[in-house]
């Protein structure tokens, strides 16, 4: 990407993280399911389990973006395997590895703990003492695999935005007559499931942008003083999003809410190009493997996001960790 240069400002990182296999925490969340999770079937607890993607995403912050000073870890009461070897090797190279814990951010919004909702979780990151203007959030599974610059985050002072220009469904012909369609023939979508494109866009429809940019899995820009002034004057949407323990359809992003503020205001860069490899499916290890080989050998890639590495076969995730060790190493 070009760029034009960032004039010097602090950038922070701040990345949540929850330890899916802490026996405390099983319990915890169990406490107010109604359906209960059983913790000892894969398939039931894959949303939640981790095999050191946390510590992976850390160290590839330290590696690939040394200009960030502050890394803030969100978590519930835990403490990620390795921390003070990680926390060391932070210091060595200048750079402040700490833990938040969720009543430091919720702090006067009690009510709403325990949360077990990412979303509810994210709104209030803005909410971290001392934390600087700007500040990028990463998922624990988004990884930097490649040396960045704070101009791939921030171009003078305002958030890079990544993504595609969409329509509103409201505003997709095609997309009304198909939905009437499918009610009329009584294959009509779950209306409680929790979509991230139309959570993209409730949180884009606050803002009151005619389009919104259709974002990926990509770790996030974002202004402080934006999110503050927004939830100075909307308190109230605030507590109603931070209620939900769990996902709800209702709910706004983070993200989205902050990146179409901007838009509104025209605070903002934008580039079509996510800059991303991404993994959903392992299906096909050769195919995961080419992809890996394609990143090396195009430089304009900068992110790697693996969904649910805890899927994945022994032997392929086995080539995939040495992958990363080399890219961290190197």
């Amino acid at each position: 990407m070009t760029t034009e240069q960032t004039n010097d400002i602090n950038i922070d990182a701040v990345i949540t993280w929850v330890n899916g296999d802490d026996l405390t925490w099983q319990h915890k969340i169990n406490t107010y399911l109604d359906t209960k999770i059983d913790f000892s079937k894969k398939a039931e607890s894959t949303r939640y389990n981790a095999i050191g993607e946390v510590q992976i995403a850390i160290a590839s912050i330290i590696k690939f973006a040394p200009f960030i000073k502050n890394i803030y870890l969100v978590t519930d009461n835990q403490v990620p395997q390795d921390f003070d070897a990680l926390s060391t090797k932070a210091q060595e190279q200048g750079v402040n590895l700490e833990i938040i814990d969720h009543t430091v951010i919720f702090k006067d919004y009690e009510e709403a703990l325990p949360s077990f909702n990412s979303i509810s979780i994210e709104i209030m990151l803005y909410r971290i003492p001392n934390l600087s203007e700007h500040f990028v959030v990463f998922n624990d599974d988004f990884f930097l695999m490649r040396a960045t610059s704070p101009e791939d985050f921030f171009i003078n002072g305002m958030p890079i935005l990544r993504g595609s220009w969409e329509k509103f469904n409201e505003d997709r012909t095609l997309r009304v007559y198909y939905q009437k369609l499918l009610k009329f023939i009584g294959k009509e979508p779950d209306p409680n499931r929790t979509s991230f494109k139309r959570l993209q866009q409730q949180s884009a429809m606050l803002a009151g942008t005619k389009k919104y940019v259709r974002r990926y899995h990509t770790p996030m820009s974002v202004r402080k003083s934006t999110l503050v002034d927004y939830f100075h004057e909307h308190e109230d949407l605030l507590k109603k999003n931070i209620s939900f323990r769990f996902r709800d359809k209702s709910q706004f992003l983070l993200s989205s809410l902050s990146e179409h503020l901007e838009i509104k205001k025209g605070t903002f860069h934008y580039t079509k190009d996510t800059q991303l490899t991404y993994f959903r499916s392992y299906k096909k290890p050769s195919s995961v493997k080419k992809k890996l080989a394609q990143f090396i050998d195009d430089p304009s890639k900068i992110f790697v996001t693996f969904q649910s590495l805890e899927k994945v076969d022994a032997a392929l995730l086995i080539y995939i960790k040495d992958w990363i060790s080399a890219r961290l190493t190197s």
